[in-house]
């Protein structure tokens, strides 16, 4: 599933794509959304923003166009009309002159007024975005200790969309990693320098993900592995997706747990429980 550094670099791409010019063409795949194709079509896309993993197309007349990935969507930038050979379903495109925005197999679009996207259920609940809202440390710090969250297990603080938008099931593991924060532990149960180093990971891994391809990993390290011939997998992370791997930083294999379901991956001796 995209995390909220993989879908801010579609809306990039989107942003780039769309503002060449009006939308020659709308399409939806749903029949409830059909009669907006007509209203969208020849108007010019003004922007093309993200919050955690919801983006939001603004048009010209006022009208948004809020979709989600969830699990299996996938945002597509072509020249126009130019499909990509796949077995996903086509769910929307916006064509103009020159490209074409093209999102299969995802099942949450809506058509919104600018004034409703604010209430909308997803946007309304999310939480901070660090890649969209000033937040600091001490803000985040604040927010971990609060009543509402602080009893919980950061593995499923982390993927909680109202507790900070974005974060996914990568991302979840390289911040704790970087905290040196226990899988199975809560806000409540972690030292001042460990909510410190979490509070900072939420906001500069996000970025780090963001500007450099999804590289959580230490960039200088990152960089020294690929000269040397190593495959993204083994040099993009810290912990994830590398179970019975020596730790980057002293050698202990990394373990692999399920954790809401999910993967969760850390190093037992950086990450000890308490």
């Amino acid at each position: 599933m995209p995390e909220g550094p993989e879908i801010r670099k579609a809306a990039d791409q989107m942003e780039e794509a769309l503002l060449k010019g009006p939308a020659l063409e709308v399409f939806f795949a749903f029949e409830a959304l059909k009669g907006y194709e007509k209203q969208l079509q020849g108007l010019s896309v003004e922007k093309v923003e993200t919050k955690g993993k919801a983006m939001l197309i603004r048009f010209e007349n006022s009208f948004t166009i809020y979709t989600h990935n969830q699990l299996y969507g996938k945002w597509y930038v072509r020249n126009a009309y130019n499909y990509p050979s796949t077995n996903r379903q086509l769910r929307l495109a916006i064509h103009n002159e020159k490209k074409s925005a093209l999102l299969y197999s995802a099942s949450e679009i809506e058509v919104l007024r600018n004034e409703e996207v604010e209430d909308h259920p997803f946007i309304k609940k999310a939480g901070p975005d660090p890649l969209n809202d000033a937040i600091t440390v001490e803000e985040l710090k604040e927010r971990f200790l609060s009543k509402r969250f602080r009893l919980r297990k950061w593995t499923s603080l982390l993927l909680d969309q109202s507790f900070i938008a974005g974060i996914g099931n990568y991302l979840r593991s390289e911040l704790l990693f970087k905290a040196r924060i226990h899988p199975d532990l809560r806000p409540a149960d972690c030292t001042n320098e460990q909510l410190h180093q979490a509070a900072e990971a939420c906001i500069q891994l996000p970025w780090q993900s963001y500007r450099h391809q999804g590289v959580t990993n230490d960039l200088d390290l990152a960089n020294q592995l690929k000269a040397n011939g190593a495959k993204r997998n083994d040099y993009r992370h810290w912990v994830f997706n590398r179970e019975g791997k020596p730790c980057r930083i002293e050698g202990t294999e990394i373990v692999k747990m399920k954790a809401g379901s999910r993967r969760c991956y850390y190093c037992p001796t950086c990450q000890k429980k308490p």
